[in-house]
């Protein structure tokens, strides 16, 4: 679900991408067109800033015009997009595996009908489904703090208790080669019992247009399921799907190949905010 968690995803790092072998010529070019774009956009925004007066950045809540669309429009796009990614998890069938870091983290990918490559994460964390819930649902404005990859969240609108829209910056990052991404998604929860559901997906909302200086990227339905780890208390199972157009000029399999490594990435920084909140009580 989360783009924030991870849209995450688009602090992709340029190492993952300069390790991967066989590129063929046209990938190679398709790229090198991307990365012209961003540098040209890059030299614009610095001539503005140091020399037009004119301070560029990402929109800030004083930016933020109040969101006039239905919110029963933005809660059914929610529950439709959690509905979607359970379905996708739920189906077994079918998944490859495509990295695993330990017995406990392991990623998996299949190609869905409609949604095209998705990625399932597996992982166990030691924290309890409501410390993960309260930074990944209720404290998702601070995740730039813990999360590199990410410049800034802002919750645009609070829809009931469950939904929330949120305008999402990636980082822009010595070794973020794909470039600055934002992201404008619905973002939905449900608890029951001992488990959390985080689901969520763009939306096309006509007062939030796509900003400029930004390629906005787009979550297909995504859903992240946290379970309390049977008695172990304080233990979590952690299973994210994962479903991201990117958009932009970059071929679809190279952004194939790092999106993974992006979740390993997170998953990284998630344990070490864990751990630090651990220390400080």
């Amino acid at each position: 679900m989360l783009p924030a968690v991870v849209k995450l995803c688009c602090g992709i790092s340029y190492p993952h991408l300069r390790s991967l072998g066989g590129l063929q010529r046209t990938a190679v070019a398709v790229i090198g067109k991307e990365l012209t774009h961003l540098q040209r956009w890059g030299r614009v925004q610095h001539h503005m800033r140091t020399h037009g007066g004119i301070k560029y950045n990402a929109p800030g809540p004083e930016d933020v015009k109040p969101l006039k669309e239905d919110e029963d429009f933005c809660v059914k796009q929610g529950q439709e997009a959690m509905r979607k990614a359970l379905c996708m998890l739920e189906d077994t069938k079918g998944w490859k595996v495509e990295l695993t870091e330990s017995e406990e983290d392991v990623i998996c990918s299949k190609v869905v009908a409609g949604a095209g490559k998705v990625f399932r994460l597996e992982a166990v964390l030691e924290a309890s489904v409501e410390e993960l819930y309260d930074l990944l649902f209720v404290r998702v404005e601070e995740m730039h703090q813990w999360n590199p990859s990410i410049q800034q969240i802002k919750v645009l609108k609070h829809v009931g208790p469950e939904t929330i829209i949120t305008h999402e910056v990636s980082a822009e990052t010595a070794g973020n080669r794909i470039g600055q991404r934002d992201f404008l998604s619905v973002r939905h929860s449900c608890k029951q019992k001992s488990t959390v559901y985080l689901g969520g997906a763009a939306i096309q909302l006509a007062s939030f247009p796509p900003q400029a200086g930004f390629v906005r990227a787009e979550d297909g339905p995504t859903c992240i399921i946290i379970q309390a780890l049977g008695d172990e208390t304080g233990k979590s199972r952690f299973t994210w799907l994962l479903n991201m157009d990117v958009k932009g000029w970059l071929p679809k399999c190279i952004v194939n190949q790092a999106l993974p490594w992006a979740q390993l990435d997170f998953i990284r920084h998630l344990r070490r905010r864990l751990t630090a909140r651990a220390t400080l009580g």
